[in-house]
């Protein structure tokens, strides 16, 4: 039996694209979660759909465990639980449902949640996390447990249905940590560490575990939904981080490892204290990160190479000057093959995430992004399409436009949800042309891609495959047009490239 039993929503094998990638990875946020509840004396256990059937697995796991609290606790630190997918809140539902069919107390967290509170209340969930959750949940569990008799209306960081009311009470937020060192390493013995580490050796032949170093990021990109969080950064010291990997190394033995951090690096001097730390402790693996171009100085990436990293995944979005303006990026193109030849010059591999679709972007601006993917090569790109969330400026410059389906389905979707240049037929067939081609200069992207449609797998191998997905991409971009595309604001088009 166990206080309380936590869980999330996310199940791989929901997911098209992932399970083809087949990178699985713990629920770190909802393990730091269970270890300040154990921390504080409370018996919990956990529910890991990431590899396990939540439709089955979870009512076994209420039947076995008994909880009096169940805590559908997000892993906040996973970008595919920020995409807000829909398979994923079905499930979440779902486990809703059993839970207080069960009798349990049931609550929640995640960005979907935070946006969505209306609509969480409203399918069995007694409690949302809003923001920022360990030390809400803590409170709250205590609450409930009979541990203290505070009442949940004096907890900040809530919101539930007031039945006197008759409406969704708030209470104030929760202010966000500032010693992240505070909390305990996450509960990762909770974890079936095993079936992991088969997913991994079996597709990739080594075992990647992840880990962060910070939470949030002070840019303000208009497209990026920041709902627990918001634009703050706080950092870990350096030594907590080195310890961490230290234990993943020797005690879970990890063999690389993955910092889930929305921003990496972002102080060269703590990019310095971590490679020393790591030295010390002999604590080396390696690892990749996400981060930005301007971030990539020589200094910067010296210290992270030294460190162990291995791999950079940067934002690099366009290769059209005014479409980073008009996202509020922040960066200029010229930044672009500054940071991919530094970090070629450290033998670090560049990774770049690409967004098509932006209001504004014509197919002269698809040009220069293909154009600028050609000349610098990269050794991986990930694609996507402009995906409007709440919170954010896009969404509400797109917000008239949306139809009923607001969230892709899994993370294969790449669906157009707003009147963009293109239909998402033309979007499709341009993400599978330049991962195609990117994978004849890559031997990263050879190992690692895998067919991302049944005319890929059918196309003939090397130049000629290329060339057929491209000619594709050409014809669509004559008959997939949108006649009254969403325009940018004149005050974006500014400074345009």
């Amino acid at each position: 039996m166990a206080d309380v039993l936590l869980t999330h929503s996310y199940h791989l094998y929901y997911d098209r694209k992932q399970v083809r990638k087949m990178q699985p990875y713990p629920p770190l946020g909802t393990l730091y979660a269970a270890a300040l509840l154990r921390r504080h004396g409370i018996s919990v256990a956990l529910f890991d759909s990431m590899l396990e059937d939540p439709e089955r697995g979870f009512p076994a796991a209420l039947a076995r465990h008994r909880p009096r609290v169940v805590a559908v606790y997000e892993d906040n630190f996973n970008f595919l639980s920020k995409m807000c997918l829909t398979r994923m809140r079905e499930v979440a539902f779902g486990m809703a449902e059993a839970a207080g069919a069960a009798g349990a107390e049931v609550v929640v967290n995640g960005s979907d949640a935070s946006d969505h509170v209306a609509d969480y209340l409203g399918r069995g969930f007694d409690f949302a996390l809003l923001g920022e959750a360990e030390w809400t949940l803590l409170e709250l569990a205590q609450s409930l447990l009979g541990a203290t008799h505070r009442p949940p209306a004096e907890i900040p960081g809530l919101a539930y249905f007031d039945r006197q009311q008759g409406d969704i009470a708030r209470t104030p937020a929760r202010p966000l940590m500032r010693d992240l060192d505070a909390l305990p390493f996450p509960a990762c013995d909770l974890v079936d560490v095993e079936r992991y580490r088969s997913a991994w050796k079996a597709a990739h032949g080594f075992f990647s575990l992840n880990l962060v170093a910070s939470r949030g990021c002070p840019y303000r990109c208009n497209w990026c939904a920041k709902p627990i969080y918001g634009d703050s950064f706080h950092l870990r010291s350096a030594a907590s981080v080195a310890e961490e990997m230290k234990q993943l190394k020797e005690n879970f033995g990890a063999e690389h490892l993955w910092f889930a951090d929305d921003i990496f690096a972002l102080k060269a001097r703590w990019a310095q204290e971590l490679a020393a730390a790591v030295e010390q402790r002999d604590a080396r693996l390696p690892f990749k990160v996400q981060s930005r171009v301007d971030l990539m100085t020589p200094e910067t990436v010296a210290a992270l190479r030294h460190a162990g990293c291995e791999e950079i995944w940067m934002g690099v979005e366009s290769g059209a000057q005014k479409i980073l303006n008009a996202m509020d990026k922040g960066t200029r193109l010229e930044q672009i093959p500054a940071a991919r030849q530094i970090l070629k010059e450290h033998g670090i591999d560049a990774g770049y995430f690409l967004q098509f679709g932006y209001p504004g972007e014509t197919w002269k601006e698809i040009q220069k992004t293909v154009e600028l993917v050609r000349r610098t090569q990269p050794d991986e790109i990930g694609v996507s399409v402009s995906y409007p969330l709440p919170g954010t400026k896009f969404y509400e410059r797109v917000r008239a436009e949306l139809g009923t389906k607001q969230n892709w389905l899994d993370s294969e979707d790449l669906s157009v949800m707003f009147q963009g240049a293109y239909t998402t037929e033309f979007y499709r067939a341009l993400r599978d042309a330049l991962h195609a081609e990117v994978e004849t200069w890559s031997w990263k992207a050879r190992r690692e891609s895998a067919a991302f449609t049944e005319a890929w797998q059918a196309a003939d191998a090397g130049s000629s495959r290329v060339a057929a997905l491209w000619q594709r991409v050409e014809e669509l971009e004559q008959t997939c047009r949108n006649a009254e595309p969403t325009l940018l604001p004149l005050v974006a088009c500014s400074d345009a490239v």
